[in-house]
């Protein structure tokens, strides 16, 4: 199967102002995530994309866009509504510190499984078709392209936090151990066996082995080298 690199957008102007964005329209990215969003580009410009997917809100679509334009030649972008925001009903556009206070908060933080959001989304829903979608857009790419294929999707702090928990075998009651900044980068590599978590929240480095191999891997690609094996080359 491909491997797809998780983005998160770079920092908005709601990341900054504390207030909980949802899928409010117009928050866009501030002067610092546009440059975030930048260098992710530039980090990614040496791998070879198959495909860069974005969430349809704004600030999602402004980092995918500067990531298609810096491959060469550069790409079309693909939206995908799968990967849109979780929808926090009531909560949307309220300040962070004022929802701090709300009961609904410690579930969310204790037992995400069992919060859903006042005429909104569950943290569960969420992730079902966050994760649905990813695996979906991962086996196109990968019927498409080829099963040494790279290919991004541009999300949510949430969204991704959902699904490194869901590769990474954990519950989704522990998803909140996983830490996911503006314009970091993730990386998963689906296959016939199991999720291979690549690396998690980076914000820089080489990204080069991520490279397409010139000779096609091994039958045994899908499983996990005993010892830990030589690594990307």
């Amino acid at each position: 199967m491909a491997t797809v690199i998780l983005v998160r957008h770079g920092r908005s102007s709601a990341n900054t102002s504390g207030v909980l964005a949802g899928r409010s329209g117009g928050v866009r990215l501030d002067e610092t995530g546009a440059s975030q969003a930048q260098q992710a580009a530039a980090r990614l410009a040496q791998v070879p994309l198959a495909a860069v997917v974005s969430s349809p809100l704004e600030r999602c679509r402004q980092t995918a866009r500067r990531i298609a334009d810096a491959q060469a030649p550069p790409l079309d972008l693909r939206i995908d509504r799968g990967i849109v925001e979780c929808d926090y009903g009531d909560w949307t556009g309220r300040p962070i510190k004022e929802l701090a206070k709300e009961k609904l908060w410690a579930t969310v933080q204790q037992q995400p499984s069992a919060a859903a959001f006042p005429g909104g989304e569950s943290l569960h829903a969420m992730q079902a078709r966050s994760v649905a979608a990813v695996r979906r857009m991962d086996a196109e790419v990968t019927a498409s392209h080829g099963e040494d294929a790279v290919w991004v999707a541009v999300s949510h702090g949430d969204i991704i936090k959902s699904v490194l928990a869901d590769a990474l075998g954990l519950h989704l009651d522990l998803f909140q151990r996983i830490h996911v900044d503006p314009a970091s980068i993730s990386i998963i590599r689906y296959t016939t066996t199991r999720p291979f978590v690549l690396g998690t929240n980076t914000h820089d480095g080489d990204l080069a082995w991520l490279k397409p191999p010139k000779k096609r891997r091994s039958r045994h690609k899908a499983d996990a080298v005993v010892g830990g094996g030589a690594g990307p080359e």
